[in-house]
């Protein structure tokens, strides 16, 4: 299948159109007139991007004002642009444990040798893996939401940093990260706190500003990382942080200084989304009638939803074959749903990944539903009784 054009949520395809409830474009803002408008400014100001690292000659200053936006949104006193969330994850995990190790190429000599650990839940999402992993620090992953788990290896290790690291919203499940509960972890076992709200941003909190104005946090022990490309329609990512931990990032981070800078038509886009999500809180409200909705519906199907908190909405079938079969039943019948298997979640545990959008209208999630409940036996025990008939078990 070709993609013809981007979701807003119906898109075209060389198949034909689809109604899409598989896109981040949880707002409905990347392809609103306004930001189109403020990107094309940008761009006949600009051009269509920045040929230049931030440390050298392309440091301009669209860059630093989005940046102390986004850390006053964030409630943290400073914020660091990457190109994309990948690489800011990527960046900020692998470079954080090498700071000591470049202050003393530059000739500072601490008093005390210092080590590095990361507590990776389970289930965050690979470029925090891929970071972590590059760091060379110790590592230890903690069961899914598992706070005794990871409590246990707080407590045996003899780190003399410590880092918890989860996502905000979990991109396969759906569910929020305790971040009231890690935070009080962080608190007793002296650990900083790092936060992926790539899903929250714009989404949760009272007026969208993520996963920490959701549960009314404020802490200097947060690092707080967020990306562009889903509620606020754009491309790259930031994370947020104390000045000195911005600045160590700002220096010594490849994934910021040795890359050319964010296009600056994006700066503009996400200056304008912000503005959005500001100004149109009813983008927010239709978003979260959509999700309410949809669950109601999904009720009276006695569908097996993994988690109710967001709008990623999955429904368990637990079979990969059931899964894929089932995506394909539903695209053929103009709804694209994905289906999520290994090794994107655990074997035995693949579903079809419902996400809602602020655009989509009653009349398309009654879609969605009529297509599950004509194909419910794939999600009854994973459809595995159909299966087995059909191979004669």
């Amino acid at each position: 299948m070709e993609v013809l054009s981007l979701p807003t949520p119906e898109f075209a395809t060389s198949s034909g159109p689809l109604v899409s409830f598989s896109t981040n474009n949880y707002l409905g803002i990347a392809a609103c007139a306004r930001i189109k408008a403020a990107a094309k400014d940008a761009i006949d100001r600009y051009g269509v991007g920045n040929c230049e690292s931030r440390l050298l000659s392309g440091n301009l200053s669209i860059y630093s004002d989005l940046e102390d936006r986004l850390a006053i949104s964030k409630g943290l006193p400073k914020a660091l642009l990457f190109a994309t969330g990948y690489l800011a994850n990527l960046g900020a995990l692998s470079t954080l444990p090498r700071a000591t190790l470049y202050a003393r190429a530059l000739g500072y000599d601490p008093s005390s040798v210092a080590s590095y650990a990361y507590f990776s839940d389970q289930f965050n999402h690979v470029s925090i893996k891929e970071g972590i992993r590059a760091s060379g620090a110790s590592r230890f992953s903690y069961r899914h939401l598992d706070l005794d788990h990871l409590e246990r290896s707080l407590r045996k290790s003899t780190a003399t940093n410590k880092i918890i690291v989860t996502d905000g919203v979990f991109s396969q499940d759906g569910d929020i990260a305790p971040i009231p509960e890690l935070l009080s972890l962080a608190d007793r076992y002296d650990a900083f706190l790092y936060v992926d709200d790539a899903h929250g941003t714009g989404v949760l909190g009272r007026s969208g500003q993520g996963v920490l104005e959701h549960f009314g946090i404020v802490s200097d022990r947060i690092i707080y990382m967020g990306t562009l490309s889903k509620a606020y329609g754009a491309i790259g990512g930031f994370v947020a942080a104390s000045p000195h931990i911005i600045e160590v990032l700002r220096l010594v981070s490849p994934a910021h200084g040795f890359t050319s800078a964010m296009p600056p038509d994006q700066i503009a886009a996400v200056e304008t989304a912000m503005d959005i999500v500001a100004d149109e809180p009813e983008r927010r409200v239709r978003l979260w009638a959509n999700q309410r909705y949809l669950l109601s519906k999904l009720d009276e199907l006695c569908c097996a939803v993994v988690s109710r908190s967001t709008p990623i909405v999955p429904l368990l079938v637990r079979d990969e074959m059931a899964a894929v079969r089932l995506s394909s039943i539903l695209r053929k019948m103009g709804i694209h749903v994905d289906a999520i298997k290994f090794p994107a979640v655990p074997l035995g545990s693949a579903r079809i990944r419902i996400q809602l959008n602020a655009c989509h209208t009653k009349m398309q999630i009654d879609n969605l539903i009529a297509a599950l409940e004509q194909n419910k036996c794939l999600l009854r025990d994973g459809g595995k009784r159909l299966l087995h008939a059909e191979i004669g078990v």
